[in-house]
């Protein structure tokens, strides 16, 4: 990878950190976007290579607007990982729904500010909960509807995965030299732990680990499916997930997903939704 640069998004831990790992000890240029910037120089130092660390917030549109002026020139290859469960129903600074702003409308915005400085692909870290989701598009930041902490999860990885699907249609009929790309990482106990310090959700925590570190993947097993997606063959658009059963743990592999996640009316009314929420839309 030498000579690529590259932006991961939450690569302070879990998959992020350790996909940003891989990518700098494999000679990559790699830029990672990190709410803490302490913690992000820690970890830069802990994985060498050529990296720097650039301050980013998916929940705060300020901060998505300024990343771009906060770094030099174009980049190779965008992935936009950062994720959360989140421990309770919250807005972000902009109104938005936490889980929905931080796991889509964030990184949607980022990519279309970010779109014209990036040469060759786009990986979106979805995730195979989509496939229990729905979206209630007439009131998509749960104001009315219920919220619970893995149902608004899932509904976010299936707003990711419909973003996809529309991003690969735009970019495939635009010609676009940039293609993209979807993963899921598995079931990663990274991704599942620390949702709430309350007594009942602690416990649900810890039953999550320990069941996650049998039957799921380590963070670097987790990032195989994005690292596939710079390395393999694989056609543009692809869905990249794990060969294991129930796609808890395994290597990656092309996926399938569900009918929600292929409705191209979805995907592109979904789209106009995030271009009215954040005020951006992909160049033409």
């Amino acid at each position: 990878m030498t000579g690529t640069r590259i932006i991961v998004t939450g690569a302070t831990n879990g998959v992020g950190l350790a996909t940003a790992t891989a990518l700098a000890r494999a000679g990559a240029h790699v830029i990672l976007a990190v709410r803490n910037l302490e913690l992000g120089a820690q970890r830069a130092t802990e994985m060498g290579g050529d990296t720097e660390v650039v301050k980013l917030d998916l929940a705060d549109q300020a901060s998505v607007r300024a990343f771009p002026g906060l770094f030099d020139g174009d980049v190779d290859v965008l992935i936009n990982n950062a994720g959360l469960v989140a421990q309770h129903r919250s807005d972000t600074v902009d109104g938005f729904e936490m889980t929905l702003g931080t796991n889509f409308l964030g990184p949607f915005a980022l990519t279309n500010l970010l779109f014209e400085r990036v040469r060759s692909k786009i990986i979106n870290v979805g995730s195979d909960a989509h496939k229990q989701a729905s979206i209630a598009f007439d009131d998509p930041h749960l104001r009315v509807h219920k919220w619970s902490s893995f149902p608004a999860y899932a509904r976010s990885k299936l707003a990711v995965m419909l973003w996809g699907l529309e991003l690969d249609r735009r970019l495939r009929d635009a010609g676009a030299p940039v293609s993209s790309y979807l993963t899921h990482p598995g079931w990663v106990s990274s991704n599942l732990t620390n949702i709430s310090e309350a007594p009942l959700m602690a416990a649900v925590n810890k039953v999550a680990t320990a069941a996650a570190n049998r039957i799921g993947n380590d963070i670097e097993a987790g990032a195989a499916p994005t690292l596939y997606c710079l390395t393999e063959p694989i056609p543009p658009g692809s869905y990249v997930g794990i060969n294991g059963r129930f796609g808890f743990k395994g290597g990656p592999t092309l996926s399938g997903r569900t009918p929600n996640a292929c409705d191209y009316d979805d995907a592109r009314r979904l789209w106009e939704f995030a271009e009215k929420e954040t005020g951006t839309s992909l160049p033409g």
